[in-house]
């Protein structure tokens, strides 16, 4: 059975047997029947009731089976999210006024959900056979740890790890080592090109910034890395994984769920359609004094360098002289702008010169947050000489972004690169309001457009 398959099929399932385990709570509180007015209150917020236990279910990673690894995992996850989602749906009954619920249903449910969600998983653990894409695994280290950690991966091969090697770390071997050496610290970024690695997994007390920056340098800063960390570095950052009892923090994010992706792309429509139709007038004012003001076309075209690198095609009005770089070629905007119309300079400030873009928003170009798109010009230049720089475009780019409303037009590349990594890293549907508010801010108040 492929992964998907798996993880469609435990939704099911827990879906199935969460309203199951409800409905025979009920069962056994009435002796065999279902009172009509006592089941009503169940069965009008069904849905929700499962959506609320699914959710905890997945919140205690109980659909990450590298996390359940065994019965007694299984049991304990799934004792703590019948917890949480059962006092959630009390809550819930509570609030909206379902008093006909009884509480010993309750109390009966979260027992029979226990065993039922407990007992499927378990046997299914034991009877199915779940084929995972393989994961190519690179240890940097050939310390005690990443001995351990090797065997470890291994005895998950049924997971789809697979170690390809070890790359020198520096510390002082223990005993015989159970696979290849490939290399030194410094050809980690080969090692992951020529192997095709997805995971590097760091255990060695190294320079963790040397790796991440070598595999910057080579476009590689994709594969997931992950550290063991060391007792202080657990104080600044959180647990991601475990492996048997190895800690691992992850340096890198993996990409953001198709759920959020989803979710983001109606909310740019639905936004961007709203602010078209109340902006409409604030663009016709706009448009006649940038024509009045300045000879030339209302509007600026420009390509730009999207998301996977392929060119799109943006539009803003003009805040510059009309053929601002036919003498000097391409450069990048500064403080004080000669070129910059006074009318311009107004629309900077208030970010105004951006509402044609909720045209590219609606195409699907763009999204209303994201890395600001660059000119191919620049984007060549800041390859070569900023590290992690392709990077950015693993996302769509946005009208605005964490860059815009920390900084200025002026803000250098490298520091617009560090506010666009922290956003892609951490990115969120509650990170994106924040960013939206601030920049509701920044317009309102003409902040950071100098």
């Amino acid at each position: 059975m492929s992964k998907t398959r798996w993880l469609i099929l435990s939704v099911l399932m827990d879906a199935a047997l969460v309203n199951l385990g409800i409905i025979g709570a009920f069962y056994v509180r009435f002796g065999g029947t279902l009172p009509a007015f006592n089941f009503q209150a169940y069965s009008r917020l069904a849905a929700v009731i499962t959506v609320i236990l699914v959710g905890a279910l997945y919140v205690y990673g109980l659909y990450e089976v590298q996390r359940t690894s065994n019965a007694w995992t299984i049991v304990s996850s799934i004792f703590q999210a019948m917890t949480l989602g059962v006092m959630l749906v009390v809550i819930l009954t509570f609030f909206v006024g379902f008093f006909s619920f009884p509480r010993s249903v309750f109390a009966l449910a979260w027992i029979m959900l226990i065993v039922l969600l407990s007992g499927w998983r378990v046997a299914a653990a034991r009877l199915l056979k779940i084929k995972w894409p393989v994961q190519k695994v690179l240890i940097v280290g050939t310390g005690a740890i990443a001995q351990q950690l090797l065997e470890e991966l291994r005895r998950r091969s049924q997971w789809g790890y697979e170690v390809i090697g070890l790359a020198a770390g520096g510390e002082r071997e223990t005993g015989e080592l159970a696979a290849p050496v490939l290399g030194s610290v410094r050809d980690t970024a080969r090692i992951v090109r020529q192997y095709e690695v997805d995971r590097v997994i760091v255990t060695s007390p190294t320079n963790h910034r040397e790796i991440l920056e070598e595999l910057a340098r080579s476009d590689e800063v994709g594969v997931q890395v992950e550290v063991v960390p060391e007792l202080y570095e657990i104080f600044m950052g959180t647990v991601d994984n475990l492996v048997s009892d190895i800690p691992l923090m992850e340096l890198t994010r993996k990409p953001t769920p198709d759920w959020v992706t989803a979710a983001k792309r109606f909310i740019d429509i639905a936004l961007a359609l709203a602010l078209l139709v109340l902006t409409l007038p604030a663009m016709a004012v706009v448009a006649v004094a940038v024509k009045l003001t300045s000879p030339g076309p209302v509007f600026y075209r420009q390509e730009r360098v999207g998301k996977d690198e392929r060119n799109i095609t943006i539009t803003k009005f003009r805040t510059m002289v009309a053929g601002a770089e036919k003498m000097t070629g391409p450069v990048l905007a500064s403080a004080r702008d000669e070129r910059v119309t006074p009318v311009g300079a107004f629309l900077r400030r208030y970010r105004l010169d951006e509402l044609p873009q909720l045209t590219s928003i609606l195409k699907g170009e763009m999204s209303f947050v994201g890395p600001r798109p660059e000119r191919a010009f620049f984007v060549e230049q800041f390859k070569e000489s900023i590290p992690g720089y392709r990077e950015r475009f693993r996302v769509k780019p946005g009208v605005t972004g964490l860059a815009q409303v920390s900084g200025s037009y002026a803000t250098t590349a490298e520091n617009k690169l560090k506010y666009d990594l922290i956003y892609m890293y951490h990115q969120s549907l509650l990170m994106d309001l924040k960013i939206l508010l601030e920049t509701v801010r920044v317009v309102l108040t003409g902040r950071g457009a100098q």
